[in-house]
């Protein structure tokens, strides 16, 4: 289902699909990177998302009707091909269960879940807490593994400067899913590693929030002065299309690799790898391995 809408004068949104899936995200994907390969006069920006995209495009170069004529061209070319695509895996540690994410939490808890009238919570839970419990898992340490032991993708960059939305690669019915804060925060620590509905993020600067806070990584993902060499090509360092892998760590490791972003030290670990939507809906925990074999191989 592809739904085109024109915004003003300069902008063409095109829906891919209702909600969000891997199929609906790499189509928006690969009719992304075909346009930006055609180089088209009159095309200003492309902006994919998690099952849609939008162009901005200047009306006095390049007329609506053409432009909408080029995107239904590449709706036909792209098709349902799912080819493989050449992308990076990435691993970030998380301090799961920090004391950041926990004061800011008690901070703003009456605008959470579990202080709404008639909560059937208990009213002090942490948002971890409440998150395994909601998902159904008998702990927090076992929604830390399930939330840890598959990657996630990149669907899109927004919200914030470097925000990334993240999709877990699993099967539907062992997706995480979390309801957002009832009312949104007006503080989230930098850095911390979130989940809304079924969406991660990582925070990339410090501010308003409402998704759920998981933990907190050492990792920059943003970065105007490009300090730290994998930053070296953009001040976001993720793009749609990349797998990160979260791995918890320790307070110690923690605050060891905050002294190393401070003294411009750390360094990530990322690798290249080719993924394939196809073999990965044919077995997606042995592909799963495969990918974090080429992350630690």
């Amino acid at each position: 289902m592809f739904k085109y809408s024109y915004g003003g004068d300069e902008f063409l949104y095109v829906e891919i699909g209702h909600g969000m899936s891997l199929e609906a995200f790499f189509k928006a994907m690969a009719i992304c990177s075909k346009l930006e390969n055609m180089k088209i006069q009159g095309i200003i920006e492309i902006c994919p998302a998690n099952a849609s995209y939008m162009i901005r495009f200047n009306p006095d170069i390049l007329h609506y009707k053409k432009a909408l004529e080029i995107l239904q061209n590449l709706e036909k070319e792209v098709g349902d091909n799912n080819a493989p695509i050449t992308t990076r895996i990435i691993e970030f540690p998380v301090f799961y269960k920090d004391p950041y994410t926990y004061e800011v939490g008690v901070k703003f808890r009456d605008h959470h879940q579990c202080r709404a009238p008639n909560s059937q919570f208990d009213p002090n839970l942490t948002d971890i807490e409440y998150a395994a419990q909601i998902n159904g898992y008998k702990d927090v340490d076992d929604f830390i593994q399930a939330h840890s032991n598959s990657p996630w993708f990149v669907s899109m960059i927004g919200f914030v400067a470097g925000l990334p939305w993240l999709y877990q690669l699993v099967e539907k019915e062992k997706q995480i899913q979390v309801p957002k804060y009832l009312k949104a925060r007006i503080d989230t620590p930098k850095l911390t590693v979130g989940h809304g509905g079924c969406f991660g993020c990582i925070y990339a600067v410090r501010g308003g929030g409402g998704y759920q806070m998981m933990g907190v990584t050492p990792v920059p993902i943003w970065d105007p002065n490009q300090e730290l060499d994998y930053f070296k090509d953009s001040m976001v360092f993720l793009k749609p299309g990349d797998i990160i892998k979260f791995t918890p760590c320790t307070q110690n490791e923690y605050d060891k690799m905050l002294k190393e972003v401070e003294n411009k030290t750390f360094k990530l670990k990322i690798k290249q790898v080719e993924f394939s939507l196809k073999h990965w809906q044919e077995n997606p925990n042995q592909y799963n391995q495969k990918l974090l074999e080429v992350l630690h191989g």
